[in-house]
């Protein structure tokens, strides 16, 4: 089972706001943009056109990669309230 066929069993209940939140600010300065390729779910994009950090938050698998990738540690990380999130099913 490739990637995209083990991210299609997960099941997501998403809050209504982000659980991740940079520093845009830091974003702007960064040449590296790790978290834009690191994370396995691409929820981050970085947007040429407005300089900013794009954070598709909803496909987050929670697994804390760009925090750990981000050279510059401005990756405000945390777990989604209550049931909110990623559900992972045995299969």
């Amino acid at each position: 089972m490739n990637l995209d066929q083990k991210l299609y069993t997960l099941k997501y209940t998403p809050d209504n706001e982000s659980h991740l939140n940079p520093d845009q600010s830091k974003c702007k300065n960064c040449v590296s943009r790790n978290c834009t390729y690191i994370c396995p779910a691409g929820v981050y994009e970085w947007n040429e056109e407005k300089q900013e950090l794009i954070i598709n938050f909803e496909n987050c698998l929670e697994c804390g990669a760009c925090r750990i990738a981000c050279e510059h540690k401005c990756i405000d990380w945390r777990y989604p309230k209550g049931t909110k999130g990623v559900t992972f099913k045995q299969g």
